[in-house]
């Protein structure tokens, strides 16, 4: 036995979850150095040596850290503009913002902004705006024109994918003229951009002329604060930061943020593969790599090969979609994945892609195969993230090929109700977020957030994945629900096997770091549909205690 210069704690709780087969529960479990030294008895913890006993959490159950294996620390950032969601929010203070329930409430929460402003110049930026919840109109720019016609309004949509503009958005970023020959960029009957702008290559033609710089907003101080504020309140000691463009000042800001004493997550932020090519890329990653340190890793890329179901651009096989709707776009060409995929396994990077319809997923795996016939890997773990269409066959092929699956688990119960009538018809509908058949497949799986998509809550996704429940009370393919054990695992072994930190962060067992969710009930006493109100007090995160009260 060592001398520790250190003295051990020994928390005490009414129960301990580990996530460690061998050693599934415990009552007290010792901490050193922000590691664990392991769980079980008194008795025998007390066999490291000198310890002080900590009794705080003598009334609440001990967790793994719950690890968000998709999501954007924007999160935070875009709380400082106006909230536009249909559905019910609260934000990193607790404040809870009601949903809006039709398109002049959205306006009208808008205008309130508007009037706020002292001058003419700065913009009016709105977020989590989705007008599938309002109908099968698409909105225009005079629908905003009505919130400001002298300062540029934008609204970026839930999904991330779609924004609409007013007139002055359009005007500032030199879009007000014909000719305009944009897939992006819809045109009107008057040969103008009708103010929607889908996806991310038309979006970024006007995003600094409506405050959304995404590079600023991913690396934005204050929001990196409180993006991890909301993980403290949800039991997330890890979380991914799942496309950044990683400029050096935001690196820089990331670090310093992270690396300060009292900053409660480890996050993980991936490089966003947009507008380069892929040696420069992998590159830029292996570069980001050497910077790593506990509380921000680096070294990963993401790709985005389509768009948003629910909005409409995502890329679906035959028969398309349900409504007719045409099908969705294109981001990435199958040579530039292809190439992506051969230089990243050659230089051991690990790659996750964005594929939301079937028919990109059909591209993720195509472009797989090849790549690894010319450099097998053993162990690349490449994830598929979001594969919200993927059939049996498809998941069979994942397997084969060495994928992990991160599962859209939300989504049934945001938008699951529109999927059956407007989107995927009913058939694919059960289908959609397919974790039993994933987990029935070999596949390794992950579930998530995606947020600001949805909120950020752990123990939310793993509920919609164990009741596929629909915000309208429909269940959604019974057949592909997953026990809240497997749930459960999904948000805690699962997901940081995706990002190779399962030997790391995930269970409670001796050497990993001491990361715990702090809960005010034991998630495995009460029934699947219970799962989302277990309370949480806070976190322990790498040995030290934050609670969600006095964060």
């Amino acid at each position: 036995m060592q001398v520790q210069e250190e003295k051990i704690t020994i928390y005490r709780a009414r129960r301990i979850l580990t996530m460690n087969a061998s050693n599934p529960i415990a009552e007290y479990v010792a901490v050193h150095g922000g590691r664990f030294l392991g769980a079980g008895s008194l008795e025998e913890l007390s066999g490291w040596g000198e310890f002080q006993l900590d009794e705080r959490f003598a009334d609440k159950v001990l967790a793994p850290g719950f690890v968000e294996g998709h999501s954007h620390t924007m999160e935070g950032a875009l709380w400082r503009y106006v909230y536009c969601g249909f559905f019910d929010r609260v934000d990193p203070d607790g404040n809870a913002w009601p949903g809006l329930k039709t398109v002049q409430d959205v306006l009208a929460r808008l205008a309130a902004r508007d009037r706020e402003l002292k001058d003419d110049q700065s913009p009016v930026s709105g977020w989590a705006f989705d007008p599938i919840h309002y109908g099968d109109e698409r909105l225009s720019r005079a629908d905003f024109d009505t919130v400001s016609r002298v300062r540029p309004v934008g609204v970026l949509h839930a999904s991330g994918h779609l924004m609409n503009v007013n007139t002055k958005a359009l005007e500032t970023a030199g879009l007000l003229r014909p000719g305009i020959n944009h897939s992006g960029v819809p045109v009107g009957d008057d040969g103008l951009p009708t103010g929607e702008l889908r996806g991310p290559d038309a979006m970024m033609l006007v995003n600094s002329h409506v405050g959304f710089d995404r590079a600023l907003l991913a690396g934005d101080e204050h929001g990196l604060r409180q993006f991890a504020r909301l993980c403290v309140r949800t039991g997330t000691t890890t979380a991914t930061d799942l496309a950044n463009p990683l400029p050096p000042e935001t690196v820089g800001t990331m670090l310093r943020v992270t690396g300060e004493k009292d900053f409660p997550t480890r996050i993980v932020s991936l490089k966003r593969f947009a507008a380069m090519k892929p040696a420069e890329v992998i590159d830029d990653v292996l570069e980001l790599r050497e910077q790593s340190s506990n509380q921000l890793r680096l070294g990963m890329v993401k790709v985005v090969l389509d768009g948003s179901m629910q909005g409409f651009t995502a890329r679906l096989r035959q028969p398309g979609y349900f409504n007719g709707a045409p099908n969705g776009l294109w981001y990435v060409s199958p040579e530039q994945l292809q190439e992506l995929y051969e230089l990243a396994l050659l230089h051991d990077v690990q790659v996750h892609i964005h594929n939301n319809g079937d028919e990109a997923t059909d591209l993720a795996l195509d472009m797989m195969e090849l790549a690894l016939r010319k450099h097998p890997h053993p162990d690349h773990r490449f994830t598929l993230q979001h594969t919200q269409l993927a059939d049996a066959a498809q998941y069979r092929r994942m397997r084969k090929l060495g994928f992990c699956a991160n599962v859209f688990a939300n989504h049934h119960y945001f938008w699951g109700d529109h999927h059956l009538t407007k989107t995927v018809g009913p058939e694919r509908a059960m289908r959609m977020n397919g974790c039993r058949t994933a987990l029935r497949e070999g596949v390794p799986l992950a579930i998530h957030s995606d947020a600001p998509v949805t909120p950020l809550g752990p123990l939310f996704t793993a509920w919609c994945a164990a009741n596929r429940w629909t915000k309208s009370g429909k269940t959604i393919g019974a057949d592909e629900r997953i026990s809240v054990a497997e749930a459960f695992y999904a948000i805690t072994l699962g997901a940081s096997y995706t990002l190779k930190m399962d030997g790391e962060i995930g269970s409670i067992e001796i050497g990993k770091r001491a990361d715990m969710a702090v809960l005010k009930d034991d998630p495995f006493e009460g029934r699947p549909e219970d799962l989302k109100d277990v309370g949480i007090w806070g976190v322990v995160q790498g040995g030290r205690v934050f609670a969600a009260e006095a964060i």
